[in-house]
């Protein structure tokens, strides 16, 4: 892909590594073959493609015009144990943003975005979404435009190099025991059960 890509229109200006596995799991319970497909989505896969990307040089061009955008998840600032080989791979994912500006500058700079919930997330019900989308310092949904409106201000700013934006609506700095599908599913239960 990368090949046909720099063949056709050049090398490849900016990437973003969107792809993502975000299948339910536990510490307790930790199944490595599990484990080992989430890290080939979320950490090996983005890896790769940037790689190649930093092969297909661009050196005619200025310094920070070429970049890689990670898409990361607010739960690398918010931790809980849910979702747990996501969570590592993700937080694993965020460590690399500092590490590939470093490693790929000055050609290639790489920031990292961290949005919150903007979907409904495998067996959560629109009920549950409606209300966990609202569990922010905004108390609103996050705009996936704004998301996206995010990147191509990262990537169309060449000053900016390895760090990362939280785009959540503040969800960051909203502590949770659980994930807020399960925050919310069990105050669901509890009014229910009133």
């Amino acid at each position: 892909m990368m090949a046909h890509i720099t063949q056709n229109s050049g090398p490849l200006q900016c990437l973003v590594n969107n792809a993502s596995s975000f299948e339910p799991d536990q510490a307790d319970a930790f199944n490595v073959q599990a484990a080992r497909t989430q890290i080939e989505v979320n950490l090996l896969a983005p890896m790769e493609l940037s790689s190649l990307m930093a092969q297909s040089a661009a050196v005619d061009q200025p310094s920070g015009t070429r970049s890689i955008i990670h898409i990361l998840d607010q739960k690398v600032f918010n931790l809980n144990p849910d979702y747990f080989s996501y969570t590592l791979s993700k937080l694993a994912l965020e460590r690399t943003v500092a590490l590939q500006a470093q490693a790929l500058s000055p050609h290639i700079r790489v920031c990292g975005v961290a949005p919150g919930l903007m979907f409904l997330s495998g067996p959560q019900s629109q009920e549950n979404f409606d209300m966990a989308s609202k569990m922010n310092l905004m108390h609103r949904a996050i705009d996936p435009a704004q998301v996206a409106a995010t990147c191509l201000f990262l990537a169309q700013n060449p000053c900016i190099t390895g760090v990362t934006l939280t785009v959540d609506n503040g969800q960051h700095l909203v502590p949770l025991p659980r994930d807020v599908m399960f925050v919310v599913d069990d105050f669901m239960k509890a009014r229910h059960a009133l």
